[in-house]
């Protein structure tokens, strides 16, 4: 079962991935540090699948792209936020990594809430509350470019007509 991951307003890259491992050129071994100034239990902890949601301004800071590709790289499935950094936001698009930006909506869904995410749809479910979110859905050439794995994938041509 896919878990919820809980983070508040302005989750900055230093946190998503402290800028003292950034030495470390290997994307997984990085990622084993992926929040652990916020939350030294979720890289050990996280499963493919899992959900990271955030209130306001997540991914804020410098311009990072290991910020995104760490969170990747662990498993998650999709960001989901009251609102993104614009840079996090677009970097998270070009590896591939689905944000879904739902303004004060994210305020309905708590860690450990079980998830049904149709991005195509714009529906998030919160399963064990029996409550459905309505939002923009992803527009169709973002869905995919995730579906591809990233942009240089969908520009290479690795997606479908």
């Amino acid at each position: 079962m896919s878990k919820v991951w809980r983070y508040g307003d302005h989750v900055d890259t230093d946190v998503i991935i402290p800028a003292r491992y950034l030495n470390i050129a290997d994307f997984d071994e990085l990622a084993e540090h992926a929040m652990e100034d916020i939350d030294t239990t979720f890289a050990p902890n996280v499963q493919p699948g899992d959900y990271v949601v955030a209130g306001k301004n997540f991914g804020c800071g410098s311009s990072r792209e290991h910020a995104p590709v760490v969170i990747k790289v662990k498993g998650v499935k999709c960001i989901i936020a009251d609102s993104f950094a614009r840079i996090f936001y677009r970097n998270a698009i070009n590896i591939g990594l689905p944000v879904l930006e739902i303004g004060k909506d994210v305020e309905k869904i708590a860690a450990g809430d079980e998830l049904d995410v149709n991005m195509a749809a714009g529906e998030i479910k919160i399963v064990n509350k029996g409550i459905t979110i309505k939002t923009k859905p992803l527009p169709e050439f973002i869905q995919k470019i995730a579906d591809c794995g990233g942009l240089i994938n969908y520009v290479k041509g690795e997606h479908q007509e």
